[in-house]
């Protein structure tokens, strides 16, 4: 009878452990699915996000192949251009302030664009030597977009009649054994190109 009681007190210990077991693995299960749902709405989030951000691109990408071909179609017929005028401003060192005499220079650029409108302009920054390469690239397109915006402002020549560009110390006039050889170099040249 006593070996009976064992069995039967095991047997309880047995079915109220297993009770037991299986409410701790439905909670372990509840937590899972949660962090689950968590996660799955987590990317479902950066899914929106990221399709937000596609669409975004595409439309940009869609301005941009309109702009390009606005340039191309523009752009026609440019082959037959030729250089009508030419011109030089030269700046003080290590800076892109435009001087009472390139004002001068670049008020006879601008009544030649206003002459000749559909011309286009070159402006091309230049410096010296002194200093490290990468800042006379900055300086040089510093120079050359200070030309531009003279242009623009005083003259309202359209932005997409000009183009800059930065050679830094790179398309010297001068060398360095030459007289005045830095202040030389220190300019942006500007060219138009038209159809005579």
């Amino acid at each position: 009878m006593r070996s009976l009681l064992i069995i039967a007190l095991l047997l309880s210990l047995l079915v109220i452990s297993c009770g037991t077991s299986k409410d701790y693995v439905a909670e372990q299960i509840a937590a899972s699915e949660t962090r689950t749902g968590e996660q799955i709405t987590a990317v479902s989030d950066k899914t929106d996000a990221n399709a937000a951000e596609l669409a975004k691109l595409q439309s940009l990408a869609r301005q941009i192949e309109e702009k390009a071909d606005l340039a191309i179609n523009k752009a026609k017929g440019f082959e037959n251009y030729q250089i009508i005028w030419q011109g030089e401003i030269n700046f003080d060192f290590d800076s892109y302030m435009i001087t009472a005499t390139a004002e001068d220079i670049l008020n006879e650029a601008g009544e030649k664009m206003e002459e000749f409108p559909g011309s286009v302009l070159e402006v091309a920054g230049h410096t010296d030597r002194t200093g490290p390469a990468k800042y006379n690239h900055l300086l040089g397109q510093y120079r050359a977009d200070a030309a531009k915006r003279f242009l623009a402002s005083k003259f309202g020549i359209s932005l997409y009649r000009m183009f800059t560009v930065s050679y830094g110390e790179d398309k010297p006039i001068a060398m360095p054994d030459e007289k005045n050889a830095s202040s030389r170099n220190r300019r942006v040249a500007i060219v138009i190109w038209g159809e005579m």
